[in-house]
């Protein structure tokens, strides 16, 4: 599935074409995604003008000028693709995996009014999307429950102690409950727990001392699950400011993964010398080095 730093790279790519302009024509071409698409959805969108285009965790947000906001979310397969008269398409966006240019999954298509045209394709159809009054956004049961921003300012030391304090579950695990921190990865929260070295089975808990406050493993967490993300997000907004590549290629994160995807291969760590090691932890895959991360 699509991580944070890849629904945001989505977002500052679908941005120049989506924001301020007006959707003169929505296709809908199939009834529902994950979930039936909501009643009259062409309707309440034709005419409509997009005054900004946000994301909350893994979800994009674009708000509209009739006080509601179209909720997207891409799913394990969803991606867009922005097209212009005699202007070559582009699908913005980093992804671990491939993404589909099969026009047979193109399942809603907006034209706008300055020109362009945004697909949403999704094989699997995992991706959904809605229509919700603004005002009553953070009510809507895919945000009513959601954690911290974890590139905003509430994510620290400080509150991972506070987050994790008593908490006996695998660090891990407790870095992937999106009612705690919204919006992390498996893919990054490896990455993050490397750099950290800090095993992704130590207890969550252990971050907190008893009398409540962080530990300095907890300040250098947050730091680093700040740092990882900003790469992967920079890396993607690099390739998305240049389209100068002749065959449209941007730039993947994955070339810089310190441990994920890299079982049996030298860690990274300099003079570590351990090896790159997967397990499995409540049926996801974890990648770390035993040898430096405790």
């Amino acid at each position: 599935m699509p991580e944070l730093p890849e629904v945001e790279t989505v977002r500052r790519g679908l941005e120049p074409a989506l924001q301020g302009a007006r959707i003169v024509k929505v296709e809908q071409r199939r009834p529902d995604l994950r979930f039936p698409l909501p009643e009259n959805f062409v309707q309440r969108l034709e005419g409509r003008t997009v005054t900004s285009l946000g994301r909350r965790a893994k979800y994009l947000l674009a708000d509209l000028d009739d006080g509601t906001t179209l909720i997207m979310h891409l799913g394990m397969s969803g991606s867009f693709r922005v097209e212009r008269d005699n202007v070559g398409p582009t699908m913005p966006g980093i992804f671990h995996h491939e993404r589909s240019g099969s026009v047979t999954h193109d399942h809603v298509v907006l034209h706008l009014g300055n020109g362009y045209r945004i697909t949403y394709n999704d094989p699997r159809r995992f991706g959904f999307m809605d229509l919700v009054a603004r005002a009553a956004l953070a009510e809507h049961p895919s945000f009513k429950a959601l954690g911290l921003e974890p590139l905003g300012n509430e994510l620290s030391g400080d509150r991972l102690a506070a987050l994790f304090k008593g908490r006996k579950t695998p660090l891990k695990a407790a870095l992937l409950d999106q009612r705690l921190i919204a919006g992390l990865g498996n893919i990054y929260v490896c990455e993050a727990l490397h750099m950290a070295r800090l095993s992704p089975k130590r207890l969550a808990g252990t971050l907190t001392r008893k009398t409540g406050a962080a530990t300095p493993a907890a300040h250098q967490l947050a730091d680093d699950i700040k740092s990882v993300l900003t790469d992967a997000i920079r890396a993607g907004g690099s390739s998305l400011r240049d389209h100068k590549l002749t065959d449209g290629s941007l730039g993947y994160f994955q070339h810089h993964f310190r441990v994920y995807d890299r079982e049996g291969e030298p860690c990274l760590t300099p003079g570590c010398g351990g090896m790159v090691t997967r397990i499995v932890q409540s049926g996801r895959s974890t990648f770390y080095c035993p040898k430096c991360q405790k």
